[in-house]
C-alpha cells in the first residue's frame, strides 16, 4: 500500500452547460514532500467549502488501479495523476478493502478514512461529458476521503501503514452502494447505523431509507427505493 502521487491545485474558472464557476477539481502532481494539515494540503484549495475540503475531507484519495478502466472507457481520458481531482493517488487501497475509520500512517502524518466521494457535476464539467456523473456512479470507482489525525509531511512513494480499524464498520464500497443504489441491502443499511464514525448526515439518510422500506413493506409495496 503506497502513495503514488500527491496532487494539489488552486481553484480556477470552468465553463459548462452555459454556466461559469470556480472549481478546485484541477490537481497536478507535485514533487518533494508536502505538509498535510487538518483541512488540506499546503498548496491546495477547494472552491466550495460546503461540500469539499474541511476536517472530514482533508484529502481525497483515488486508487491508481482505476485509471486503466477509465482510459479504456473514455477515448479522451486524462492520464495524469490527479485527473479525478484527487489529492492522493494510491496503490493497494481499493474501495472494497478500505473501511470507515481505518487509520494509516503515511509519511509523518496519520490519517483516517471518513466517507466515499459523492457524485459532483464538476466532474462532468472537467471531462466535458454529459454522462460522466452517471458513469462515475455506476462504476463504483468513487474514491474516498481522509481526515487528519496527526499533521505531517507526505510525498510520492510513502508507504501506508495500517494502525487500526473500527468495529463495527463497513467498507467504502458498501457505504457507497447504500447511498447510490436504488435498492440498497437492508441488512447492510441496519449495520450502517452502528458505525460510530459515519457522519450523522449519512446515518440520517440511511435511517430514512430503512423507514421507507418498512413503510412500503407494511403497505404491501415492493418497488425499489
Amino acid at each position: 500500500m503506497k502513495l503514488v502521487s500527491v496532487n494539489v491545485g488552486w481553484p480556477r474558472l470552468l465553463a459548462w452547460a452555459g454556466a461559469t464557476f470556480k472549481t478546485g477539481i484541477f490537481k497536478n502532481p507535485v514533487e518533494g514532500r508536502v505538509m498535510l494539515r487538518t483541512t488540506n494540503l499546503d498548496g491546495d484549495r477547494q472552491a466550495d467549502l460546503s461540500v469539499h475540503g474541511g476536517p472530514n475531507k482533508a484529502a481525497y484519495c483515488y486508487p491508481s488501479e482505476h485509471y486503466a478502466a477509465w482510459n479504456a472507457e473514455l477515448p479522451d481520458a486524462a492520464r495524469t495523476w490527479g485527473a479525478f481531482g484527487e489529492n492522493f493517488t494510491t496503490e493497494g487501497l481499493l474501495e472494497t478493502t478500505v473501511s470507515i475509520g481505518d487509520r494509516y500512517r503515511v509519511g509523518s502524518a496519520v490519517v483516517r478514512v471518513t466517507t466515499p466521494r459523492l457524485r459532483c457535476f464538476k466532474l462532468a464539467a472537467k471531462f466535458q461529458r454529459d454522462n460522466m456523473i452517471e458513469r462515475f456512479v455506476l462504476s463504483g470507482r468513487c474514491g474516498y476521503y481522509f481526515s487528519v489525525v496527526e499533521e505531517g509531511e507526505v510525498g510520492a512513494g510513502d508507504e501506508f501503514e495500517l494502525l487500526g480499524c473500527e468495529s463495527p464498520t463497513l467498507t467504502i464500497a458498501e457505504v457507497n452502494r447504500l447511498y447510490t443504489a436504488k435498492s440498497p441491502d437492508r441488512e447492510t443499511l441496519q449495520r450502517s447505523l452502528h458505525v460510530k464514525l459515519l457522519p450523522e448526515s449519512w446515518r440520517m439518510r440511511f435511517r430514512a431509507r430503512l423507514a421507507d422500506m418498512d413503510g412500503r413493506k407494511h403497505d404491501g409495496h415492493t418497488s425499489p427505493v
